[in-house]
């Protein structure tokens, strides 16, 4: 997100110009009290760390769930609800995404430069998470197509080690990436959603709930800020990518069929089915990500940048300063 044509320091976890000598003290300051340098190959290695641990840690904690949601979707004469779902019956590519956004995030900011970096940020989220989740679901496809085989054809395999040899016997390497695009049409919509909305509702947070700025605030306050902000970005997350989740959970079941004939079986109505239960769980999934993401970051004492300003030079150009 900045301009990399003259020198930039870090202060306060963002990279910027010092105005004058006399902030270099204070830059000092805060470049020792960061673990490593932002945009640093350490600084993606441990937000890749992070991404590991918020995704794995929240996904093996909501896969009943997950498991009633895609038997809903791919069977709903039996599984009419979530409650009746539980009844009946009584994800994930953490470190790409998470990595892969920090990377294309900085990488994109500093193409666009330190100005329209802040003008077109929104479009930047949006950019830099469709980039990482590009290439996340490459990874992903196998694990999806193995999980929903397993989770929606009782007696198909147990494990991962039992349904990935199996599933190859019988349709070969296309067995593992039929799905991959409407995968893409689930996944890269709802991360662009995941992260953009969610840098987007943490500045408004900052800005009109919050009665004090986030420097004034303790670890704790930015933390729970953090997860009202992913609680919200993961609502919109489960709507906007419902439909294509619903074609993915029955295109897995599913020998010789493609994702528009899935499409059309299912109908409008029969996409949005299993709705709620998905709004539930990617909401809390997402906030606590987020929770877990960042609370890794205060841990390793990465740098953390705050919500994004408009940068000086900017301001003087619109005449906002004197």
């Amino acid at each position: 997100m900045f301009s990399s044509i003259a020198p930039l320091v870090v202060q306060d976890g963002v990279r910027k110009r010092p105005a004058d000598p006399a902030e270099a003290p204070t830059t000092r300051r805060a470049l020792a009290a960061a673990s490593c340098e932002y945009g640093s190959l350490k600084f993606y290695a441990l937000c890749g760390v992070g991404g590991v641990l918020s995704c794995g840690l929240t996904h093996t904690g909501v896969v009943p769930l997950d498991l009633v949601k895609c038997r809903m979707q791919v069977d709903p004469q039996k599984y009419k609800s979530i409650f009746n779902g539980f009844s009946v019956t009584l994800k994930e590519d953490g470190l790409c995404k998470f990595g892969f956004y920090e990377v294309f995030k900085i990488l994109y900011g500093n193409m666009l430069g330190e100005e329209n970096a802040y003008l077109w940020r929104t479009s930047l989220y949006l950019a830099a998470s469709a980039s990482a989740e590009f290439f996340a679901d490459i990874a992903l496809a196998p694990m999806e197509a193995a999980k929903v085989r397993i989770q929606t054809q009782p007696g198909y395999a147990n494990t991962l080690r039992q349904a990935l040899p199996k599933m190859f016997a019988e349709e070969g390497i296309w067995a593992f990436y039929k799905g991959v695009a409407p995968l893409w049409m689930r996944q890269i919509p709802y991360t662009m959603m995941k992260f953009a909305c969610f840098e987007r509702t943490v500045e408004a947070l900052y800005k009109y709930v919050v009665p004090k700025p986030r420097s004034e605030c303790t670890k704790g306050e930015q933390l729970v800020v953090t997860f009202v902000a992913g609680y919200i970005a993961g609502v919109f997350c489960a709507i906007v990518s419902h439909p294509a989740d619903s074609v993915v959970s029955v295109l897995n079941k599913e020998r010789g069929s493609s994702a528009s004939q899935v499409l059309v079986r299912l109908g409008f109505k029969g996409v949005w089915k299993g709705l709620f239960a998905r709004i539930i769980m990617i909401g809390t999934l997402t906030a606590l990500q987020w929770f877990i993401y960042d609370s890794v970051k205060v841990y390793f004492r990465l740098p953390r940048p705050p919500p994004p300003e408009m940068p000086e030079s900017l301001k003087k150009k619109l005449g906002l300063t004197e």
